[in-house]
């Protein structure tokens, strides 16, 4: 009965050591992780904010000044490190702004390489209509991002 105990405290000592060295291993963010400033001079509007999160989602932001007739002022997705490269997929919902009706799903794929504090890629759209029809297809464009720091 004492050699069954010791011997499942040696398994469960030997798991938590192996588990905590996975958390470490895990815990070191790729060097995308953080908030960026996005200069994408395809865009009705260039200037937008990226924040890419360790778990391969994201979030963008722009104003919605771009379009006077519809609004696109936020995307959400996903993205994964190939490499010294990003590449990922965010899409946005558009609506009409006088209507406030579902106008188009639009879908942006990007490819993006980090270095330090600054990136630099190309993006790709491809809007669809309320019935998944494509409407518009943007060729790639560059775009170029630097991480937001504090001073």
């Amino acid at each position: 009965m004492k050699t069954i105990i010791r011997s499942l405290i040696l398994l469960l000592a030997a798991a938590s050591i192996l588990g905590c060295r996975e958390l470490t291993i895990r815990s070191t963010p790729n060097a995308i992780v953080g908030t960026w400033f996005v200069e994408d001079s395809g865009a009705p509007f260039h200037q937008h904010m990226y924040v890419f999160n360790a778990d391969g989602t994201m979030q963008q932001a722009n104003p919605d000044a771009g379009d006077p007739t519809a609004s696109d002022s936020d995307g959400k997705g996903i993205w994964i490190a190939e490499g010294s490269r990003i590449r990922g997929k965010w899409m946005e919902i558009t609506a009409d702004r006088s209507t406030h009706k579902f106008v188009s799903r639009g879908e942006i794929l990007f490819d993006i390489q980090v270095k330090g504090n600054t990136f630099a890629g190309t993006l790709s759209a491809r809007f669809y209509d309320p019935n998944g029809k494509l409407q518009q297809d943007f060729p790639a464009a560059p775009i170029h991002g630097e991480r937001l720091t504090l001073p």
